[in-house]
């Protein structure tokens, strides 16, 4: 039977790992970001990432954001025919897309398509020694590997983001409007006159962007950190999955009820 003792020993034990984890990822972002000079110098190492990380996960952002679209159109308009309402179907799709699920859903599978990527071709570096080999080279393995990923996955994810709800809002408009026979006109013209540029398209980009920092960075301190084994490259993936979902939904509460509480 454990004592108390040890019960606050190990409660203990765990509040000082997470917090040197805290601290290790602190410091990881810290020099990331002091080194992220040399992408400046060297483009062409972030467009390699760009395309690496965006032009692979584009398929699936696509098909996504036309299915979501799809539920959108029938969801809204089952919903709006209650009230008479209908006609703002488009609007209903286009805030739904650039506030909230476009973003987010976006965040969600970079996570587990890129953000996985990432953290297992880290983390096959260090268990082939190479990150070590660059380091007896006098390369910086910090600068030469995992700046051109950072800056590629904040590049990539607002572009993601915005594929995502321009196909989804496609989607809503084949349901609203060929399938349904919505007048398009007042499809676009409601779409049109409710969207707010800079209150909703805008902030929902600066979502995006967050978003791919704050997953980037996670997936990258996931792969430094990982253990050189087969074993432990397979938890990386895993908590990159896991910590960068729940970080995205997380950062997704604060930034709405920052921007949108007027």
């Amino acid at each position: 039977m454990t004592s108390p003792v040890q019960s606050i020993t190990r409660l203990g034990t765990k509040v000082r790992q997470s917090i040197n984890g805290l601290g290790a990822f602190m410091r990881l972002a810290g020099a990331i970001l002091a080194r992220s000079g040399s992408a400046l110098k060297r483009p062409g190492l972030v467009s390699q990432q760009i395309h690496f990380i965006g032009n692979y996960s584009l398929l699936i952002i696509a098909v996504s954001g036309l299915f979501v679209g799809f539920v959108l159109g029938l969801q809204g308009y089952y919903t709006l025919t209650r009230y008479g309402s209908e006609e703002a179907l488009g609007l209903l799709v286009a805030l739904s897309l650039t506030r909230e699920l476009g973003p987010v859903v976006t965040a969600l599978l970079f996570a587990g398509r890129a953000g996985t990527s990432l953290t297992a071709e880290i983390g096959l570096m260090k268990a082939g020694e190479q990150l070590a080999a660059m380091e007896v080279m006098a390369v910086d393995p910090i600068r030469r590997v995992l700046v051109p990923r950072f800056w590629g996955g904040v590049v990539a994810m607002p572009i993601l983001a915005a594929v995502f709800s321009m196909v989804g809002i496609l989607g809503g408009w084949i349901v609203g409007v060929v399938l349904i026979g919505i007048d398009p006109g007042v499809f676009w013209s409601q779409m049109q006159g409710g969207v707010d540029v800079f209150k909703d398209v805008l902030n929902g980009v600066v979502k995006s962007v967050v978003f791919g920092i704050a997953v980037t960075l996670i997936a990258l301190h996931a792969g430094w950190t990982a253990k050189a084994t087969p074993e432990g490259v397979s938890r990386a993936t895993t908590r990159t999955v896991v910590a960068g979902s729940l970080v995205v939904l997380g950062l997704d509460f604060v930034l709405t009820a920052l921007m949108f509480s007027n």
